[in-house]
């Protein structure tokens, strides 16, 4: 029997980030789906994808917030995972066929020394079972009808690595750890890659994002939580588009060289020179967008529509009106 179909819902301009904390088994864009639903909202986006076995921190961008997604792509991120010692998988984690089964036998102190190995700039060769492109298809669907293409190695860097459990006396071995990495980074690639050091094989069994950039879990609202909210409940929990921006330099405009800027324009001032900076509306702190500074030049780079600066303020006034009607 087919689930009946999901009433439509009438759309409406939502700006804004939720910090979504993403169940397992539902993939980045399902989850995305399923809050741009709850929100109604017309247009949103995601900063990255966290595979379906992933769960943790997923940033969704709603409305004028997704001009400025590419922030937390390019983020640092932080993840716990369990790698299952022994046992390798067609797909490096816990979702795949079993391909060998070895046993394993290491000491701590080989164990600690390929923790520092993967310290550090590293090679990783991307995984056939990835989004990734190649010649226009993704890396997966290669994989799916058994074609095994070559991939170009990829340079990151691992910040820290860190073993929080050894269960190596277990019926099934594995090795709980926290992974603080640049973008890009693939968990899965670096535990088969950690496995293998140790000569054993391994596969990742569990994964969890637990930061990204600025943002960690403790901040994030759950899909069931959003489901049981009200409308009110569910607005508030956005984050103000600026966000996304925490930690850029501001530079605030007169409402004259604000909408001179909103054009388009370069403004002169006495501006240091900065490669990223966020640019407001002075009188209603509204986000303008985000520029570069060079020689006293404020050129833009990212800028909000006058009707999403709008949007956004009004947004703001309806979340407020709903909350006290609630009171």
């Amino acid at each position: 029997m087919q689930a009946a179909p999901r009433a439509r819902v009438a759309r409406r301009p939502v700006h804004g980030v939720l910090l979504l904390d993403k169940p397992i088994g539902l993939s980045s864009n399902q989850a995305l789906q399923k809050a741009k639903w709850l929100l109604r909202a017309e247009k949103a986006g995601h900063t990255g994808t966290l595979d379906p076995l992933a769960t943790g921190v997923l940033p969704l961008c709603f409305g004028a917030a997704t001009k400025f997604s590419q922030m937390h792509l390019d983020a640092d991120k932080a993840y716990e995972t369990v790698l299952r010692l022994g046992v390798k998988t067609t797909t490096a984690d816990a979702e795949g066929d079993v391909i060998s089964e070895r046993p394993v036998q290491f000491t701590a102190e080989m164990l600690d020394e390929v923790v520092r190995r993967f310290t550090g700039p590293i090679r990783q060769i991307p995984p056939m079972h990835s989004a990734l492109k190649k010649d226009g298809k993704a890396l997966y669907e290669y994989a799916r009808a058994g074609i095994e293409v070559e991939r170009a190695p990829r340079d990151v860097t691992i910040r820290a690595l860190k073993v929080l459990e050894n269960r190596m006396d277990n019926a099934q071995p594995a090795i709980k750890m926290v992974v603080e990495c640049t973008k890009g980074t693939y968990i899965r690639t670096l535990g088969e890659d950690i496995g293998e050091a140790l000569g054993c094989g391994a596969h990742l069994s569990a994964l969890r994002r637990i930061r990204t950039g600025g943002f960690d879990t403790t901040q994030c609202v759950t899909l069931e939580a959003l489901e049981a909210m009200s409308e009110a409940e569910r607005m508030a929990c956005l984050l103000p588009v600026d966000a996304l921006l925490a930690g850029h330099s501001v530079v605030t405009l007169d409402s004259e060289n604000a909408g001179r800027f909103l054009s388009g324009m370069r403004r002169r001032g006495p501006w240091p020179d900065a490669s990223e900076v966020a640019v407001y509306a002075a009188g209603t702190n509204s986000l303008l967008g985000t520029a570069h500074v060079k020689a006293g030049e404020l050129i833009p780079v990212r800028l909000l529509s006058p009707l999403e600066i709008s949007e956004t303020l009004a947004q703001q006034q309806v979340i407020e009106q709903l909350a006290e009607s609630e009171i």
